[in-house]
């Protein structure tokens, strides 16, 4: 479908990729992966026609139309959600005003058996045919599928598109794209700004998709249940993966050692080389395999082995005071605004320790509670803040709060402390601000640059109640497996605001989930959350087409009415006896989950101490309790399941 040919980018002398070749072909689902900077964003925009190689084409066939969404642009506010929406079929319209043109001028002519006469009924049929193809007049539908899917009410569509953020807009945008159907899709970092469920939505609507798709992101999850094949930009050149990412990354490693092993072996062969020159240079006899000897060195083209960092950077918070049994409890907290509910009768009480997840979609009260849990907003109702509790809070405008004097380095080392401050540049370059880049000033960064700034000075303050409003948003996924494992040895609690399934997994033991004004807690982690959500709405379903079956029509003659089945006292005991063993069931499956729970809580305690790090009796016991403890979780929710079946 689309060829890439010879490609080549030089940004001065600093070439940032030469010679790469590979072709998009129709149906693919590629992640476009690589370092930051290595030029995954040029690569889009080259596609799409936005920015010109220094060498090189790009083969696309005339017919193949290209949605390309960037992770910034310029968007307009003056018409209402669903007015811009429609703006994606804009060709759809002007074919529409042609056809009724086209149409007109059949009704006013007279000269039927003339030759212009008959072409213009065969043009009026073949884009006829070509507008039915595409839809005809039946997108409205598609419009207020697309954009509810995305998160928006149907109460949002006559609303200005300047009364919404950012992130909302460019969901609008993210629409009128896949409202286009275009041949090929150019994502960049799509579900920047989506909660969980409009991904999974996203997720579902490029499954069944026809068309191709190029991917840049940082969203683990969504990158592997939506791709299949992974390009990685490494050393200017690309390799291509016919696999999904997790299998890339296996590939991957296996290819890295090769290219190692390979570039020993050829400096080997260089050192062998020099050496046998050095020593015999001035012996006549051995002058003709000094030359030939010369001339392997010149023709040896140098194996390159892209640059991995490949030390485990373990970050541990620094100590803090203990803070009381329940740093948060809220009791009938509400937040309004006007006549504008954005939640009430919350009730919640977080423990010390506990690692908890905000979830819902945007705009339901993730962030209204926590600025209400930071004394930032007034509220109805009481919220108490436990004995000791000190908060490390960040949100998106930590950022501005940063001296804009300081440069990188010095920001961190203002607030390093102990054996931390040795390892301040593995620190900064496990998020993306290693060798010269930590000598910038911060007035020169991008805002997702001085909030990723803002994130790493918070894990050097001593607290024990973490607070963090979308940490990952600006993080790469080694920065963001290097945040999880701290917050993981985090003996605090925290609260983390996020949509990031892959970050959330086995990090959280409890969802608050907000939306329709309620607060609902869930026991489990997000991937719990999430097969409820599913069983929920799979029900909800069910219980409506049963209700939009159309009913049968009374018979002619009024029947007699049939006695309801009445249970006997043999059913009756039967069931009771089925629902007394279920409860027995739900009860010792509660009491091995309460255990093994513990135990992790001891083993964390024992791997956090260093003389036991290196304990690999410890750590299989530590990983075999928790798989053990996840299949008794899901066992759990059957049986309850089971159990209220019965009831």
């Amino acid at each position: 479908m689309i060829s890439v040919d010879n490609l080549t980018v030089e940004f001065g002398t600093r070439p940032l990729f030469h010679d790469v070749s590979y072709v998009i072909n129709d149906h693919d689902r590629i992640a476009l992966v690589g370092k930051n900077g290595a030029g995954k964003s040029t690569m889009l925009k080259i596609i799409c026609g936005l920015q010109k190689p220094t060498s090189g084409t790009i083969g696309i066939p005339n017919n193949c139309e290209i949605g390309y969404l960037p992770q910034v642009m310029k968007l307009s506010d003056d018409t209402t959600v669903l007015e811009e929406t429609r703006k994606a079929f804009a060709g759809r319209t002007k074919m529409q005003a042609e056809l009724k043109k086209m149409e007109q001028e059949m009704a006013d002519r007279t000269d039927y058996e003339s030759d212009s006469y008959m072409q213009l009924v065969e043009r009026f049929t073949q884009e006829h045919e070509r507008y039915q193809l595409m839809g005809g007049d039946n997108y409205e539908a598609d419009i207020e599928r697309t954009l509810t899917g995305l998160g928006f009410e149907r109460s949002d569509f006559d609303r200005p598109t300047r009364e919404f953020s950012g992130g909302w807009r460019m969901r609008i945008e993210l629409a009128k794209i896949l409202l286009r159907k275009p041949d090929v899709l150019l994502l960049d970092e799509p579900t920047n700004h989506l909660d969980i469920e409009s991904i999974q939505w996203l997720e579902q609507f490029i499954m069944n998709s026809p068309a191709a798709l190029l991917l840049v992101s940082h969203d683990r999850a969504f990158i592997n249940n939506v791709t299949n094949r992974t390009l990685e930009i490494t050393c200017g050149h690309v390799e291509d993966y016919k696999v999904k990412y997790n299998e890339y990354l296996v590939l991957r490693k296996e290819r890295r050692e090769q290219q190692i092993r390979a570039w020993q072996n050829q400096q080997k062969e260089i050192a062998d080389a020099k050496a046998f020159i050095e020593r015999f240079r001035y012996q006549a006899t051995k002058a003709v395999q000094v030359q030939q000897k010369i001339r392997q060195l010149e023709k040896i083209v140098p194996i390159e082995v892209d640059e991995v960092d490949n030390k485990v950077m373990h970050l541990k918070f620094p100590p803090c005071l203990r803070s009381g049994d329940y740093p948060v409890i809220c009791d009938e907290v509400g937040k309004a605004y006007g006549d504008h509910v954005i939640f009430s009768h919350v009730n919640m009480t977080i423990k010390r320790g506990e690692k908890v997840a905000f979830v819902g979609k945007n705009g339901e009260g993730k962030s209204t509670l926590v600025k209400c849990i930071m004394g930032e907003i007034p509220f109805t109702g009481k919220l108490k803040i436990g004995h000791n509790v000190e908060i490390g809070y960040f949100a998106q405008n930590q950022a501005q709060m940063l001296d804009e004097n300081l440069s990188i380095y010095d920001t961190i080392d203002e607030v390093a402390t102990g054996d931390m401050r040795l390892k301040i540049n593995d620190l900064l370059g496990a998020f993306m601000f290693g060798g010269e880049i930590s000598e910038k000033k911060v007035k020169v960064l991008s805002g997702g640059e001085r909030s990723r700034l803002a994130m790493i000075r918070l894990l050097l303050e001593p607290v024990n109640l973490l607070i963090l409003d979308e940490p990952t948003n600006h993080l790469d996924m080694p920065s963001k497996d290097v945040l999880k494992e701290a917050i993981k040895a985090f003996d605090g609690t925290a609260i983390i605001v996020s949509h990031d399934r892959d970050f959330l997994d086995g990090l959280v033991s409890k969802v608050f989930e907000f939306g329709g004004g309620k607060v609902k807690e869930h026991l489990g982690g997000v991937y719990d959350w999430i097969r409820s959500q599913n069983a929920q709405q799979a029900q909800e379903q069910q219980v409506q087409q049963t209700v939009e079956q159309p009913q049968p029509k009374p018979a002619a003659e009024p029947t007699p009415k049939q006695p309801e089945h009445v249970e006997s006292y043999a059913e009756h005991k039967e069931r009771q006896k089925k629902i007394s063993k279920a409860k027995k069931a739900v009860a010792e499956s509660e009491k091995k989950i309460a255990s093994m729970e513990a135990r992790l809580k001891e083993l964390d305690s024992l791997l956090m101490d260093p003389k036991n790090a290196s304990d690999m009796k410890l750590v299989t016991e530590y990983t075999t309790t928790k798989d053990a403890l996840d299949k008794e979780n899901d066992r759990w929710m059957e049986l309850s399941e089971a159990l209220e079946g019965l009831e």
